[in-house]
């Protein structure tokens, strides 16, 4: 197989998306320390909230600036590990990293408060979030979202931001926001891995190449521009992915559908026990402080 490096570095570890995200954290850090007290009703920064934020950061540059984000381009099973961690894992970090108080100054700021309430009702952002995420593996959607850098950029980020209201009604920790209780989540969360469950069922079980992008070399290369450098990728000599990847199009596809579904039923899982433990400690509290005022 022939090695990654012959991309260069820039296409190899992304510096500028880097030193974005750095400067991301750097404002994190600084409005919940230093300036946090220039807005109403702010709180101390927990040690906890500073790790899981700054873990879902690093988790976004190891798939979107390491090497793993050019992997991506190359087969199509680390593309669907991407999308596992960005849309399934990276959310709900993010949401519990940042703390309610800045939560709740955003969603109440003038004019994202209705916005943010309508997309964020269970319903909606369930089929949303799934809807997008079905149309983007019919192949011709996918392979025109990953062969031109403004619609790949925009469809990702939209999908990010559903990602987010998908995670919210069972992740956030705002009193007032609330909306999902008890079994409630149990059934959001089976909803969820089963709307899922048509788009892995294509990849995993369909029995040819679906995708130009990863089997077309001149559609492939076109797609390589989103992260190689014109310049360098017009120096390259390049029949198609196979050179990369020791496995058949066919199974790389299929594997990726498998990795996909079975990430995310371990999320699933790890938040579905989350909520039973919580939802069964909480009727457990109430049970004993009505037999304590008995």
């Amino acid at each position: 197989m022939a090695p990654l490096n012959i991309f260069g570095f820039r296409a190899l570890w992304s510096p500028y998306f880097l030193v974005f995200l750095l400067m991301l954290i750097t404002v994190y850090f600084f409005i919940t320390v230093i300036y946090r007290r220039n807005f109403n009703g702010s709180e101390p920064l927990t040690t906890k909230q500073g790790i899981i934020f700054s873990f879902g950061i690093l988790l976004l540059y190891i798939i979107k600036g390491a090497p793993i984000d050019l992997l991506g381009h190359l087969m199509f099973s680390a593309h669907m590990i991407q999308m596992a961690i960005l849309y399934l894992i990276i959310p709900p970090l993010l949401i519990i990293g940042i703390p309610q108080w800045i939560w709740r100054n955003f969603i109440n700021f003038t004019g994202i408060k209705p916005i943010f309430m309508l997309l964020t009702k269970p319903l909606i952002a369930l089929i949303l979030f799934n809807v997008f995420f079905s149309i983007y593996h019919i192949p011709l959607v996918f392979d025109m979202v990953k062969t031109d850098k403004i619609t790949h950029a925009s469809y990702t980020l939209v999908m990010f931001l559903l990602a987010i209201n998908m995670w919210w009604p069972l992740i956030n920790q705002l009193e007032e926001h609330q909306t999902l209780s008890g079994l409630k989540k149990v059934g959001y969360i089976f909803a969820e891995g089963v709307l899922l469950t048509p788009a892995c069922a294509l990849i995993i079980f369909a029995d040819s190449a679906l995708y130009a992008t990863y089997s077309n070399p001149a559609v492939w290369q076109e797609a390589l521009k989103l992260c190689v450098p014109s310049n360098k990728l017009s120096g390259l000599e390049l029949t198609g992915p196979e050179i990369f990847n020791s496995m058949s199009l066919v199974h790389d596809q299929q594997l990726g559908g498998v990795l996909m579904k079975i990430i995310q039923e371990v999320v699933l899982g790890f938040v579905l026990a989350s909520s039973f433990f919580e939802w069964y400690r909480k009727d457990h509290e109430a049970s004993d402080h009505e037999i304590n005022n008995m």
